[in-house]
């Protein structure tokens, strides 16, 4: 049985789950710029892209990023100016472009990757493992039911 309170924590889930989220991107957003002036348009893709491994195609690392493609060729257009990238053909479909760090590209992912576990051990400082397991495992549980094929239905 779910009481008023319950309910109302609830309802205020997904507005301060939305803050949480913003919080952690402001204050990344800062860290990252100050190692190296990188913007939010900059870090992600190229912090995704090294996530992913290299050879990534475009449509991919946009889905990854939740954008349309035609935003990404944008920011990407920006982080081959910057050396960071470099796009190649598809070897199995010439029509498609797969995306490669550069040697550039991986020193700054993995200054990157530096910044963001200093940044986390922060953040997540006093939160034992039992908990964050526990975040966790609620958090995958509302993404597999946001993306489940009847909550996709109910947008439609």
């Amino acid at each position: 049985m779910t009481t008023s309170s319950s309910r109302a924590m609830r309802a205020e889930f997904g507005v301060r789950l939305s803050r949480v989220g913003l919080a952690w991107r402001q204050r990344i957003d800062c860290e990252f710029k100050h190692h190296g002036d990188l913007t939010a348009s900059k870090w992600r893709p190229l912090y995704t892209l090294g996530r992913l491994g290299d050879g990534v195609r475009q449509k991919d690392l946009a889905h990854a990023l939740l954008i349309e493609g035609p935003s990404l060729v944008r920011l990407l257009d920006d982080l081959e100016a910057h050396g960071l990238i470099e796009r190649r053909e598809d070897a199995t479909d010439r029509r498609a472009k797969t995306i490669h760090l550069t040697e550039c590209g991986w020193a700054t992912y993995a200054g990157l990757k530096e910044i963001s576990r200093e940044f986390a051990a922060r953040a997540l400082a006093g939160i034992s493992d039992d908990e964050f397991r526990i975040c966790i495992s609620v958090l995958d549980r509302i993404e597999a039911q946001i993306h489940a094929p009847q909550a996709a239905e109910a947008v439609e």
